[in-house]
C-alpha cells in the first residue's frame, strides 16, 4: 500500500515537470517569432496604415480606433493587429495594435505624401521597403545588376549569410514580392533582372516635371568579367571561368533574339553556374552580327563554348567552325524545329522542343542538366563530344 501511495504521489508530480516544459517550448516558440528580422507582410500590404493615417489625419498623429474605424477595421481582429505590428516593423508608422496613438515616421510621411515629387516617394519607400530590412538589404546588394536565380538558390544564399532567418521561404517571398511592388525587377535579356534604385530614380520625373530621355535597360546586362578581361586580356585565370554562348541574335524585339535570351537566362546560365562558369554572349561584347577582335578572342581563349544552332544562323557555324579548327570544346545545342546539317551532325547535338510552353517549361530542369553534363565531357575530354575537323581530318593538327 505505501509503495502504491508513493506510486501515486509521483504522478501529480510529472505532470507538472510536462506542463513546465511545455510553457518552455511555448515560450521559446514565441521568441523566436517575435525575433523575425523581416515583416510578415508585404510592403504594400504595411504601406495601408499609412496610407489611411495620410488620407484621414492629414498625415498628422491619430487615435489609433478612430483611425480604425475611419478604415472599417476592427480593434480586435488579428488581421488588423498584424497590419499595425508590421507597419512598425517596416518603420512607416509608430505604435503598437495597443497604442493609444498612431503617427508617421518621417520616412513613412514622406513616402504616403502625394504632395511630393515621386522621385523622393519612391526613394523613402526602398529605404523602407529593402535597405531597412536586414535580409531584404542582403539580398538586394547581392543580386543588384544581376538576373534573379530561382527560389532556392536565393534561400541558400540566406542559409550561408550572418542573418539568422527562421522562415526562409516566407522572408524570399516577400523579398521578391517588394522589389516587385517597386518596380526594381524587370525582365532584361528574357531574364528577371533586379535594378538598382539609382536607375529607377533617374528614370522617374524630377521636381520639376522633367522626364529623363534615356531608355531603360532591355538588353543583357554586361558581366564583371567582361570588364575585368577588357582591362587585362592576358589574365588566363579570367578566361578559364568564361563560357562563349555562340548564338543568333538578331535586331531588339526579333524572334531570334527573344529565342537567345529566353535559351541564355532560362538555360545555358543556370546549367553553366554550378560549373563556375560565366556566360558571355557577343552583344556584350561588340555589335552583334559583328565579328571583331574581341569576339575572335573570346573564341580563342573561352574555356568553353555553348552553340546554338538554332535558325542555321550563318555567324554561329562561322563560329563553330573555328572553334573546332582551334580543338577546343564545344557544346552544340538546337532547337527542335530545325534540322541539323550535315556538316555538324558528327558532333553530339542537344536538341530542345520549344514547340509550345506547356511542352516547354516541365522539360526546363532536364535540358540544363544535359547542357551541364554535356559541359563537363567537353572541358574534360574535347573529342568526347565530337570534332568533325578531328574526326575526318586527324592529320590536320600535325
Amino acid at each position: 500500500m505505501a509503495t502504491a501511495k508513493k506510486a501515486v504521489k509521483k504522478a501529480p508530480k510529472k505532470t507538472t515537470v510536462s506542463k513546465r516544459a511545455a510553457a518552455k517550448v511555448s515560450e521559446e516558440s514565441g521568441r523566436t517569432r517575435t525575433s523575425r528580422p523581416y515583416p510578415a507582410s508585404s510592403f504594400a500590404d504595411a504601406l495601408v496604415l499609412g496610407n489611411a493615417v495620410m488620407l484621414h489625419a492629414a498625415g498628422e498623429r491619430v487615435r489609433r480606433l478612430t483611425l480604425l474605424e475611419k478604415m472599417g477595421k476592427s480593434a480586435a481582429s488579428s488581421a488588423t493587429k498584424m497590419m499595425i505590428t508590421n507597419s512598425g516593423k517596416y518603420g512607416i508608422t509608430v505604435g503598437s495594435y495597443a497604442a493609444d496613438y498612431i503617427e508617421l515616421t518621417e520616412k513613412g510621411g514622406i513616402a504616403v505624401n502625394p504632395a511630393l515629387p515621386e522621385r523622393e516617394r519612391r526613394k523613402a519607400a526602398f529605404d523602407l521597403a529593402i535597405d531597412g530590412i536586414a535580409p531584404f538589404k542582403l539580398l538586394y546588394e547581392h543580386y543588384q545588376g544581376k538576373r534573379l536565380p530561382e527560389r532556392d538558390i536565393i534561400k541558400d544564399f540566406l542559409r550561408d549569410s550572418n542573418v539568422v532567418v527562421p522562415d526562409l521561404d516566407e522572408c524570399v517571398d516577400t523579398f521578391i514580392v517588394n522589389v516587385k511592388d517597386l518596380e526594381l525587377l524587370r525582365t532584361i535579356g528574357g531574364a528577371e533582372t533586379l535594378v538598382s534604385i539609382d536607375q529607377i530614380l533617374e528614370e522617374l520625373p524630377g521636381a520639376d516635371g522633367s522626364v529623363p530621355t534615356q531608355r531603360a535597360q532591355t538588353t543583357q546586362p554586361i558581366p564583371a568579367i567582361v570588364r575585368k578581361i577588357a582591362e587585362n586580356p592576358s589574365d588566363v585565370s579570367d578566361w578559364k571561368s568564361v563560357c562563349f554562348y555562340i548564338t543568333p541574335i538578331g535586331s531588339e524585339d526579333s524572334e531570334e533574339r527573344k529565342h537567345a535570351d529566353l535559351f541564355m537566362s532560362s538555360l545555358v546560365q543556370p546549367a553553366l553556374e554550378e560549373l563556375g562558369l560565366t556566360v558571355v554572349r557577343a552583344d556584350q561584347i561588340g555589335e552583334p552580327g559583328m565579328i571583331t577582335t574581341q569576339i575572335l578572342e573570346y573564341l580563342k581563349r573561352s574555356r568553353l563554348a555553348i552553340a546554338d544552332l538554332s535558325y542555321l544562323n550563318p555567324n554561329v557555324f562561322y563560329e563553330v567552325a573555328l572553334r573546332h579548327a582551334l580543338r577546343l570544346p564545344v557544346v552544340q545545342i538546337i532547337r527542335k524545329a530545325d534540322r541539323l546539317p550535315f556538316d555538324v551532325n558528327q558532333s553530339r547535338t542537344l536538341i530542345f522542343d520549344t514547340s509550345d510552353i506547356y511542352s516547354l517549361v516541365p522539360k526546363l530542369q532536364t535540358y540544363r542538366a544535359e547542357i551541364a553534363n554535356q559541359a563537363r565531357k567537353a572541358i574534360d575530354d574535347p573529342e568526347s563530344v565530337g570534332n568533325p575537323v578531328s574526326i575526318f581530318y586527324p592529320d590536320f593538327y600535325k
